[in-house]
């Protein structure tokens, strides 16, 4: 992976928008509930809690799409996009600067598969930017907290024409925004193949 590229400044990676609406009340409230020791502590509890107590909406075949913090953190449940923004949501409550990445992957293992973007998070803990992905545990897909390196659920593969973006977003992509926004039925958004897919 080459170093990683910012879009925006600093204080960008702190701020609050329509997805991550760090001053709603639950949001707030679960800072506060997390909120015990160091910003390592502070990080690890808030990738625990969005990992194991966020559903995956896949894996757990819920129709509900959701993508604003409050809501994934409301509802218990969203795709990884949304569960990235709970967890930028709540690092950036407990003043961690945090943003979002993408990878470009293929559907399955052949050439022709379509794609579709996978969304995870990146932050700035103990000086370090790491990436972090929250999606949720599933056989196959085991991934845990590192204040020290990068911890991702896939490694994309170059034959297959997948790709790993460099870039750390302050705000979510509007590719992903979009799509979310559009759709009232995750397994069907995800089951007739309306993920986000854009080249970044």
């Amino acid at each position: 992976m080459s170093a990683l590229v910012f879009d925006g400044e600093p204080w960008d990676y702190l701020g609050a928008d329509e997805a991550v609406d760090l001053e709603h009340d639950v949001v707030q409230s679960t800072a506060s509930e997390l909120r015990v020791g160091d910003d390592v502590a502070y990080a690890k509890a808030a990738f625990g809690l969005v990992r194991d107590r966020i559903s995956h909406s896949m894996d757990a075949g819920d129709h509900r799409v959701t993508w604003r913090a409050s809501d994934v953190l409301s509802e218990g449940t969203g795709l990884c996009y949304a569960k990235a923004h709970a967890f930028v949501a709540l690092l950036r409550a407990g003043g961690i600067q945090a943003g979002f990445c993408y990878q470009r992957l293929r559907v399955g293992e052949d050439p022709s598969d379509p794609f579709f973007l996978h969304g995870f998070a990146a932050a700035l803990i103990d000086d370090r930017w790491v990436r972090l992905d929250p999606r949720g545990n599933k056989p196959g897909i085991q991934v845990e907290f590192s204040a020290d390196e990068d911890r991702l659920a896939y490694t994309p593969d170059p034959e297959l024409g997948e790709k790993d973006y460099p870039t750390v977003y302050a705000a979510p992509h509007p590719a992903v925004l979009d799509v979310l926004k559009a759709h009232d039925d995750c397994v069907r958004m995800c089951e007739t193949g309306a993920l986000p897919s854009a080249e970044l």
